[in-house]
């Protein structure tokens, strides 16, 4: 069985008009992202990547379940008779969760990979800890460069974080744009006209006020305010904005709400038909270019192989990686299963890892992107590519 370890693959008082342009400014950068380019319909052909990260460590085992293992339901007694619906079969060995419903029919249209028994190497169980490590993807985390920043360096793109702040998969990328939806409700149309007189003795600032009320025309909804922020919504808005910047060849988004210590059932068939619904508005959104897209939905770590006594399950090793997209070779799950057995278990509690998360992302890169072997070690210094071939010709 392989190891576990870090070699596992005062300002002074303001007039009247500077008060209120620095307020007016100051609301409108909530809505609207810095330095956004604004372009018209993407280039045909352009291959994204879309890099979706699962904040808390998801339970793999209760994703994609492993049917025929016979050690199964009797870890989990009381999880593996919890579904409402019948299981989605991808094969004889592996299904999918109920709540998956179109990821199951991207699957039949063989637009997902799901690899099981993954892990990025991360030694131990803590959850920032280990989510700054899968971010960083190097040996010793650097929170000042993540992969996917060093990736977008190579490739000479641009790039979308769909989040509040720069994330660290992205920090070491100069080409980095970001968006997130405003909390406060939208502006009466006078208010954009009044801001737009003010900023007219000022042309940088009256363009960009321009740029954004385009950027705001693309991802603008009716959803009442308590809705902004869905990964459904965040995923819409993502797909609009990736198509009218022909520069932006990729785009992370990140969901919260995995670390399922008590009451799984409930909160995965939530968790999992939130990131269900968002995947397809991606799907729908991006259009024609989803065929040219690839997904990557990774978490830090997995969870323990056994239920706990509170109907959940704690912080584990193993984990899956899914990859979606119309440039997936799917229809197929890849990955070594390792098996349930007491002595297949990594420290007699998880699920072992059998490849390495970094090595099935940079054969993504290596086959989608094209990167150079040079390119790729700048990018995981210790991933290797893979033979198998993930993305389809």
């Amino acid at each position: 069985m392989p190891e576990m370890n870090s070699k596992y693959p005062g300002p002074g008082p303001l007039n009247r008009r500077q008060f209120l342009r620095n307020t007016l400014l100051g609301m409108a950068a909530l809505s609207f992202p810095t330095g956004y380019a604004v372009a018209g319909s993407a280039s045909p052909g352009k291959r994204k990547i879309v890099w979706v990260l699962l904040r808390g460590a998801l339970d793999s085992l209760h994703t994609v379940i492993p049917t025929q293992d016979p050690h199964y339901q009797q870890l989990r007694p009381t999880l593996s008779q919890s579904f409402n619906q019948p299981l989605l079969p991808l094969n004889k060995a592996f299904s999918l969760h109920p709540a998956l419903k179109n990821l199951y029919q991207m699957y039949q249209d063989k637009a997902l990979l799901p690899v099981v028994a993954v892990g990025s190497g991360y030694p131990s169980r803590s959850h920032f800890d280990g989510q700054d490590y899968l971010e960083s993807g190097l040996p010793k985390t650097d929170e000042d460069s993540g992969w996917l920043g060093r990736a977008v360096a190579a490739r000479q793109a641009s790039a979308l974080a769909v989040s509040r702040a720069k994330p660290m998969s992205l920090r070491s990328a100069s080409q980095v744009n970001s968006w997130y939806p405003s909390g406060l409700d939208n502006a009466e149309q006078d208010f954009y006209e009044r801001l737009s007189a003010l900023y007219e003795g000022n042309p940088a600032m009256h363009e960009a006020l321009e740029k954004g009320m385009q950027v705001r025309g693309l991802v603008s909804s009716e959803e009442a305010p308590k809705r902004r922020g869905r990964f459904e919504d965040l995923a819409g808005a993502c797909a609009r904005l990736m198509l009218e910047d022909p520069k932006l060849d990729c785009a992370m988004l990140e969901v919260g709400g995995w670390d399922t210590h008590n009451q799984q059932a409930n909160r995965l068939n939530r968790g999992l038909s939130e990131l269900d619904q968002g995947l397809l508005a991606l799907q729908k959104g991006l259009g024609k270019e989803w065929q040219n897209t690839v997904i990557i939905v990774a978490t830090e770590f997995g969870r323990t192989a056994k239920e706990n006594g509170t109907q959940g399950t704690d912080h584990g090793t193993a984990s899956a990686l899914l990859l979606a997209g119309g440039a997936v070779r799917g229809g197929q799950v890849l990955g070594q299963w390792p098996g349930l057995a007491p002595e297949q278990l990594y420290e007699q509690r998880d699920l072992m890892p059998t490849s390495n998360s970094f090595d099935w992302i940079a054969t993504v890169l290596h086959q989608h992107w094209q990167l150079a072997q040079p390119e790729l070690r700048n990018v995981f210094p210790q991933a290797k590519v893979l033979p198998q071939s993930l993305i389809a010709s």
